[in-house]
């Protein structure tokens, strides 16, 4: 692996997520919690949710930045809405 003062870009590595403190007041965390779960998200989701379209809207979200992790159950699968072929 090369380092920048090699004059090399540095191989990426996948990043872990970030894990922080965030102190909040009990009320605020009440209603954060109220509306995560009106969107089936976890108060945490919530935070970075809103987070990222914050960033998004001003024009700070870098670029590379990955989507989402999808969380919970993976959608059902949809049944095929094509028609059997008829006999002729």
């Amino acid at each position: 692996m090369t380092t920048p003062s090699e004059g090399g870009s540095p191989e990426r590595r996948p990043q872990q997520r970030k894990q922080v403190l965030l102190r909040l007041d009990p009320l605020v965390y009440e209603a954060l919690a109220r509306w995560a779960g009106d969107e089936l998200r976890s108060a945490n989701a919530q935070i970075e949710f809103l987070l990222r379209r914050a960033l998004k809207e001003t024009g700070r979200l870098p670029g590379d930045t990955g989507p989402l992790p999808r969380r919970g159950r993976p959608p059902k699968e949809q049944p095929s809405r094509e028609q059997p072929p008829k006999d002729a």
